[in-house]
């Protein structure tokens, strides 16, 4: 096995960590200050990552994206994490993969815009007595004579206040329990849809997260995205592979740039004569950190890889789900405990960072949830399937 990277996949890299580096970061203080990212420097970046071919990059290329591999995706994403959620947003895109569903008339009027940045959409699944939940959802669409009915609500709808359409779980046939679930493309300016108010988190600064209210909402044929009562199994495929990338991968990059940063943090400060990092007791936070750090990327890219054989990923997509977002945890935890009272000081970003980290073990499914799916998964292999490297 050759755990190197290509050529091209190492020019891939540093293009995208100099993007970030120059343009990016510059505004994280200003997004952290103001709670929102200027829409003029929005557009900045959005264009240049276009310029660069950096947006979509998870989009088919014959498509317009970038047609990367998901192996190559993972190693872009974990760039992303050295930066912002709402300025990954802006500059990289939310295309999600559930978006190839789409049919001819459906990518004219959806995928296509969202690829080349004319068109922005957010997921909505989550409802407030359905969370991790996703089968428990209430939202309801009955079918009509000119197509669907939509009613119901969803909240903690990420970037819900820059998207101009959603993608909305409901159910479409209350007796199939979880098989009674589809997915609708929902226009933002469609009579009935109402955005609520945007909830105030502890991290994630200028990302909206807003309520969404569905007041039968008359949907078109065409907006039924893949087959009815389909739904849930659409997300929780096509879905898997966003938590493995925008979970997984970037906690893994959060977790290297905090890092890189306590370490050279340590090796700068001096106690008793000497620098932190000649202490013992120093020296094992940093060691657990990048042991922490380099067992969450290799598990990231084993489950990428899997997905670029064309194989079932779901139980590795778990593991990196709770594996990294643990990692990141413990690793920005570490680096406040080592800046000492710097690091809970809002003059340095380590403070932020540890914010913006805790959402990782909730969001995409608690931990709890995936570490359930893990155990039921192992118990059906078998002993021997870990005997043959599982």
């Amino acid at each position: 096995m050759d755990f190197g990277l290509t050529d091209e996949q190492s020019l891939l890299v540093a293009t995208v960590r100099r993007f970030i580096e120059t343009e990016l970061q510059p505004f994280e203080k200003e997004v952290e200050e103001t709670g929102k990212l200027d829409e003029r420097h929005a557009r900045t970046i959005f264009e240049k990552s276009r310029a660069l071919g950096l947006y979509a990059t998870n989009m088919p290329a014959e498509l317009g994206g970038g047609g990367l591999s998901a192996v190559d995706t993972a190693l872009v994403e974990e760039q992303f994490g050295h930066t912002s959620d709402i300025l990954i947003r802006r500059a990289f895109g939310n295309v999600y993969d559930v978006l190839l569903l789409c049919d001819d008339l459906q990518r004219e009027r959806w995928l296509l815009p969202a690829i080349q940045g004319r068109r922005t959409c957010s997921i909505a699944i989550t409802e407030p007595g359905a969370g991790s939940d996703a089968a428990g959802i209430r939202t309801r669409a009955n079918r009509d004579g000119q197509g669907w009915r939509l009613t119901g609500s969803k909240h903690f709808i990420s970037d819900g206040l820059f998207s101009d359409f959603f993608i909305v779980s409901a159910v479409t046939d209350p007796a199939a329990g979880s098989r009674g679930i589809s997915l609708f493309l929902v226009d933002k300016d469609l009579p009935g849809v109402r955005v609520g108010k945007d909830q105030p988190m502890m991290g994630l600064r200028g990302t909206s997260h807003v309520e969404l209210f569905f007041d039968d909402v008359q949907l078109d044929q065409m907006t039924l995205l893949g087959r009815e009562g389909e739904g849930l199994r659409a997300a929780l495929t096509t879905l898997g592979r966003v938590r493995l990338m925008q979970v997984g991968a970037r906690a893994v990059g959060k977790a290297a740039h905090v890092l890189a940063q306590t370490i050279s943090y340590a090796g700068d400060r001096h106690q008793f004569g000497r620098p932190l990092a000649d202490f013992q007791l120093v020296q094992g936070m940093i060691a657990d950190s990048v042991i922490d750090v380099v067992s969450a990327r290799l598990l990231v890219r084993r489950a990428a890889w899997e997905l670029d054989q064309g194989r079932d990923a779901r139980e590795l997509i778990a593991m990196v789900k709770v594996h990294a977002a643990e990692a990141l945890g413990r690793v920005v935890d570490r680096a406040v405990q080592i800046h000492g009272g710097m690091g809970f000081a809002k003059e340095l970003p380590i403070e932020r960072y540890f914010r913006d980290a805790r959402v990782y073990r909730i969001f995409d499914g608690a931990s709890e949830v995936h570490r359930v799916a893990i155990a039921r998964a192992a118990v059906k292999a078998g002993a021997r399937a870990f005997d043959e490297g599982y």
